[in-house]
């Protein structure tokens, strides 16, 4: 298993003026890879998985505030139909970006190997046939070209239920709560064993999960965009040096005379860089 955990759960706030200065700057280097992504024809794929209220779409939304729209799209799948439910992969096959585009997927492919098994929603063959087929399928599309980004938002279950009181309490985000999500957060352990068996079967070396600690939600949007911009090459590209929230990070890499050195911390990175040319 290839997973990537980043855990920013010790830092318990962050300020509004820090929050603000950081945002700027990951979403300036953001735009460069868009225009990069435009420029080369390039097709990003990300993908955020999680539980409910694990803060999915105002990721996204964060993400794209000041993308080019017409260069990103944002998916949200519905109910599938019985045909798309039993051509799972034909399904997905259309969300994924085509070139010069970036897709941003509120929950993916994936929801066949957690949410659909524990709700009984496709058959154990076809629970089974998933997770035997998605790392190949994955692999096809690096293959023509889409290069995919999965994040995982885990959050703690009493930061869940206090999220998902604050959303039936509320006047404006009460219809976010459908009687299915209600069903869904009393499977909590079922969720985390499905959870665990995806994590272990499909975070493979070249697409590994990104679990990403979403209980603050400023501090996680923050640590999923810098971990893209950092494992993602474009031009012009400025490494950001970690600032506190970030500094156990370990997500540099280099390569040096053709061995490629990964998971380095900013320090280790800045040693290593002063022997490459690139």
């Amino acid at each position: 298993m290839s997973l990537i955990s980043l855990d920013q759960s010790e830092y318990k706030s962050l300020d509004a003026k820090s929050y603000d200065r950081e945002k700027r700057r990951l979403r300036i280097e953001l735009l460069k890879l868009q225009e990069d992504v435009i420029k080369n024809n390039r097709k990003l794929c990300i993908i955020f998985e999680g539980r409910d209220t694990a803060g999915k779409s105002t990721a996204i939304r964060f993400f794209s505030e000041y993308l080019r729209p017409q260069h990103f799209n944002y998916v949200q799948l519905g109910i599938p139909t019985k045909w798309e439910s039993s051509h799972w992969f034909q399904r997905w096959k259309k969300t994924l970006p085509k070139s010069g585009k970036i897709s941003f997927l509120d929950r993916s492919w994936y929801t066949r190997a957690i949410t659909e098994p524990i709700m009984g929603y496709c058959t154990e063959n076809q629970y089974r046939s998933f997770m035997k087929r998605v790392n190949n399928w994955e692999e096809e599309q690096a293959q023509q070209g889409v290069e995919l980004t999965k994040f995982y938002f885990s959050l703690s279950k009493d930061q869940q239920q206090i999220r998902m009181k604050a959303r039936k309490n509320s006047e404006l985000k009460y219809w976010k709560l459908s009687k299915n999500d209600e069903k869904i957060i009393t499977k909590w352990n079922a969720f985390t064993l499905y959870k665990e068996q995806m994590f272990d079967r499909t975070s493979s070396k070249k697409n590994p999960w990104i679990s990403i600690n979403s209980n603050n939600k400023m501090i996680a949007r923050l640590t999923s965009l810098r971990y893209l911009l950092i494992k993602t090459e474009y031009e012009g590209k400025k490494i950001l040096k970690p600032t506190k929230w970030s500094k156990s990070l370990n997500n540099y890499s280099i390569d040096l005379e053709g061995t490629n050195f990964e998971n380095l911390s900013y320090e280790q990175f800045i040693v290593l860089s002063k022997y490459t040319d690139s």
